[in-house]
């Protein structure tokens, strides 16, 4: 990681899932060569396993904020 993604993650709550989240959507076809975005292309069958369990993981990790047992314990998220 160069100086340049330093300065691009926030720090905020599940911010490294978010931002790996994003850099994985930014490089699948969909978003390169079709142009869309890249919520539109997580709904869609092609995009690689790593990008969906990335989204899965930053699902669970936004609802750990809803579950308040979870939320005494700690985030999971980077």
């Amino acid at each position: 990681m160069d100086d340049t993604d330093k300065k691009i993650k926030p720090k905020k709550l599940c911010s490294g899932l978010r931002y790996d989240l994003k850099k994985c959507l930014l490089k699948t076809d969909c978003v390169q060569i079709e142009k869309k975005l890249p919520r539109m292309c997580l709904d869609r069958e092609d995009v690689p396993h790593e990008c969906r369990l990335l989204a899965r993981e930053f699902f669970e990790c936004k609802r750990q904020w809803i579950d308040m047992r979870k939320r005494f314990r700690g985030n999971r998220g980077y």
